[in-house]
This record gives C-alpha cells, sequence and structure tokens, in this order.
C-alpha cells in the first residue's frame, strides 16, 4: 500500500466526498436517505459561512476515507466538536487508516480548546463500536434520538 496522507479537504473534494456519504448510506442500510445536491454539499462547507470541515486520507491521488464535523454547543459543557461521519471505503478498511482520521479529529477539538467530541455509532455496527471502545468512549443509552425533516 502507498504512503497514506491525511490532509484537510478542499472544495473539488466534494465530488469523492459525496461518493463516500453514498456508501456510507449504504453500508448504514438507508441508501436513499442522501438527497442533499453536491452544491449544497459544496457551499455549506467551502462557501462564506461554512458549517462543516474535513479530513481526508489519500493514497495515489485518491480518498479512501474522510472525518467531517460540526462544532455545537452546549450550555453545559460549551463548545464540542461533532463527528458527523468517519468511514474508510470498504478496500482500505482494517489498515489503521480509520485510526488516523480519528487520531487527528481528536488532535483538532483538543487544538481549538472544545470541550469534547461527540458522535453516533448505530448499535449493531460491532466493528465501529470495538473500534470507539479502544478510545475510552463512553455510550449513553440514555438518550432517544429526535429529529424532524423538513
Amino acid at each position: 500500500m502507498s504512503e497514506i496522507t491525511i490532509r484537510p479537504a478542499r472544495r473539488n473534494d466534494c465530488p469523492r466526498l459525496m461518493e463516500l456519504v453514498q456508501e456510507l448510506a449504504t453500508f448504514e442500510r438507508e441508501p436513499d436517505a442522501v438527497t442533499v445536491s453536491l452544491q449544497h454539499f459544496e457551499e455549506s462547507g467551502f462557501g462564506q459561512q461554512p458549517v462543516w470541515w474535513a479530513i481526508v486520507a489519500e493514497t495515489d491521488g485518491i480518498i479512501v476515507g474522510f472525518s467531517l464535523y460540526y462544532i455545537r454547543y452546549s450550555t453545559w459543557k460549551g463548545q464540542r466538536m461533532y463527528l458527523e461521519d468517519l468511514l474508510v471505503t470498504e478496500e482500505y478498511r482494517g489498515r489503521g487508516i480509520g485510526k488516523m482520521l480519528l487520531d487527528e479529529t481528536i488532535d483538532i477539538a483538543k487544538a481549538k480548546g472544545y470541550s469534547g467530541m461527540l458522535w453516533q455509532v448505530l448499535d449493531w455496527n460491532e466493528p465501529a463500536i470495538k473500534f470507539y471502545e479502544k478510545y475510552g468512549a463512553k455510550f449513553d443509552p440514555q438518550w432517544v434520538n429526535v429529529s424532524i425533516d423538513f
């Protein structure tokens, strides 16, 4: 395997990131759930007022994984990083790329002075749960996900 480079995402990475988002949705058994347009995705990350940031894992000029996050505010804890998605494409899993991405994401959160990081994992995704347990992640069964679609 060629060397893996972790770097900030750029606007021209967005088409590939959207491919990986679709791969993640398919893996999570929701292949038709991705409805965001490429234009909206790009503008939301690289427009005048970005609301998300990402880092990518690249080898031989191909993005093989990414970590996409945004900042949320807790009235109890202050600013916290929310990890929206962490994905390594199936062909490249098991090579430490996910660890590289998560480690760099944690480093970014610490460098920016956030009080912590949170995310969600599906209860049936045992490989991801085991991966996060290695970081000492806390799993909270008390809270129920709530959303409204418009």
